[in-house]
């Protein structure tokens, strides 16, 4: 293990493989929850990885029962009503997915349980997604009271069709492992037990391919959601916007007391 990575000491990196680098969400008692920090670092580290000579592909998944939970409620109420927080939030959320789009490095994604927000943006996004099958997905931002950004508008509809995007975005709905394989939104479910085992196979499969080819069949099919890219910043800017009324604060409210929000009934737009 090299330096490379030591200052990124909220996420965990190892080498299963020779020339795959294994990074890990790793914060297990709180299922593996985002805070300010760890969004930077999962933004950032995109960069270092695409400019590392040492690696060919790249595997995340999540520290014991879940993928990542999502950004942590202090992170969200630090950001309601702060103007200068979201703006530094919104900023990174645009470059978590543009950096995980333009890494040259394939990106496999193992997704072990629970997976929601930040974490979400990772596994899905990932070139190649694997589930297992307690897996759990969810885009919660309607039920947190702002609009479905993140990754959301940008490779959802890509991936399961329009209705599915709109019924799970729209309803936050949790799509099981097997359900994400069936409908499109993940590439492989596997058994729980399988996981990790499937998602570093793939890895050394593609650490020992063709690197040009590889990598540039990537870039060219991600033109597909670069093209997109209109679509997702109005997306992540109208998520930002709702951090800035109520119902977000409504949302983490009904989050923290385990209870069903209470929005207001009206909107203007």
């Amino acid at each position: 293990m090299t330096d490379r990575y030591s200052d990124y000491n909220k996420l965990k990196f190892d080498y299963p493989a020779d020339r795959v680098l294994r990074i890990t969400f790793n914060k297990p008692e709180t299922y593996n929850s985002v805070d300010a920090e760890t969004h930077t670092q999962i933004t950032d580290v995109w960069r270092d990885i695409d400019r590392d000579p040492d690696i060919n592909a790249v595997i995340v998944t999540g520290e014991g029962k879940a993928f990542s939970a999502g950004g942590d409620f202090g992170m969200i109420e630090n950001m309601t009503g702060n103007f200068n927080e979201i703006m530094k939030t919104w900023k990174e959320a645009k470059d978590l997915v543009y950096n995980i789009i333009n890494c040259n490095k394939p990106i496999i994604s193992a997704i072990n349980g629970p997976a929601a927000g930040a974490g979400l943006v990772v596994g899905i996004l990932a070139d190649i997604s694997i589930a297992g099958k307690r897996a759990r997905i969810v885009d919660g931002h309607p039920r947190l009271g702002v609009a479905a950004g993140d990754v959301a508008a940008i490779v959802w509809p890509l991936l399961c069709s329009m209705a599915k995007a709109k019924y799970y975005l729209l309803t936050c709905k949790a799509v099981t492992g097997e359900e994400a394989e069936r409908i499109g939104l993940v590439s492989l479910c596997v058994e729980d037990e399988e996981l990790q085992k499937t998602a570093l196979e793939i890895a050394m499969d593609l650490a020992n391919g063709s690197q040009s080819a590889i990598r540039w069949t990537k870039y060219s099919l991600n033109n597909w959601l670069r093209q997109a890219g209109p679509i997702f910043d109005a997306s992540t800017a109208l998520e930002m916007l709702g951090f800035m009324g109520d119902d977000v604060k409504e949302g983490v409210a009904s989050h923290r007391e385990k209870r069903k929000p209470e929005f207001r009934k009206d909107c203007p737009l």
